[in-house]
């Protein structure tokens, strides 16, 4: 009879500072955990999504910011981006409409919901001084062949 292994839940949180090299630092170790943990194929559509998210937390929050990378099964994972800055930004609010073709800002945290399976946001309240700010998530399934390419159609 085979035996079956089941891998035990794990999560990542990577802190990061109010330094431009943050980005490329989270990204690489998103990279580096999804192939440790076999889930090569999200590389792609995980990097673009946390890239977008932790880029915005360096631009529009003045303190530190985090990278949490989350099995969520089934290969899938939520990618969560905390920082300081309480103010969630519209897609996250449920409102992603298309910005306007001109707009100088927007585009990228539009690509998230249309690339994203799911995705969220909520404020952050309590806790120590200083901590409070916002999470935004996202949740990336692996198979894209299976879904017409690079990424996925967002819903909430």
């Amino acid at each position: 009879m085979p035996t079956a292994t089941v891998a035990p839940p794990w999560t990542y949180t990577l802190q990061l500072p109010q330094d431009p090299r943050a980005p490329g630092v989270a990204r690489a170790t998103l990279r580096h955990v999804l192939r440790v943990h076999g889930m090569s194929e999200l590389t792609e559509t995980a990097e673009l999504l946390a890239s977008e998210l932790v880029t915005n937390a360096y631009r529009h929050s003045s303190g530190p910011y985090s990278l949490r990378i989350r099995d969520a099964g089934r290969s899938r994972i939520r990618i969560g981006v905390w920082d300081t800055e309480p103010h969630i930004p519209a897609p996250f609010q449920w409102s992603a409409q298309a910005p306007q073709e001109l707009a100088e800002r927007g585009r990228g945290l539009y690509l998230v919901t249309l690339y994203a399976e799911s995705w969220g946001g909520y404020p952050m309240r309590g806790g120590l001084p200083g901590r409070g700010g916002k999470m935004l998530w996202v949740e990336c399934v692996g198979k894209p062949e299976d879904h017409g390419g690079l990424g996925f159609r967002g819903t909430s």
